[in-house]
């Protein structure tokens, strides 16, 4: 699913514009990513919650010549499913 595919739906079931339901989709989406950046969490009640996570540097391996490197550190998002989402989806 696309975020064009979210706007259809939108457009479909609540009776927006197209271009309404795209704004609205492009407003959300430009939120979550400014408080992820923020190192901030996102809850979204019965899906999931993202976390920003900080990963310390590590050794690693590069798997084609097998030469030890060093990973730097970063910032990675996980997403952890909600318990709503996780039943629905084993159904």
């Amino acid at each position: 699913m696309t975020k064009a595919d979210l706007a259809d739906e939108i457009f479909e079931k609540v009776g927006l514009s197209k271009k309404e339901a795209q704004d609205i989709i492009e407003i959300i989406f430009d939120t979550l990513k400014q408080t992820l950046k923020e190192g901030e969490s996102v809850k979204v009640s019965g899906f999931g919650t993202f976390h920003v996570r900080k990963k310390s540097a590590r050794r690693g391996r590069n798997p084609k010549t097998g030469q030890d490197l060093e990973i730097t550190p970063r910032k990675v998002i996980s997403f952890r499913a909600s318990n709503k989402l996780k039943l629905l989806i084993e159904k």
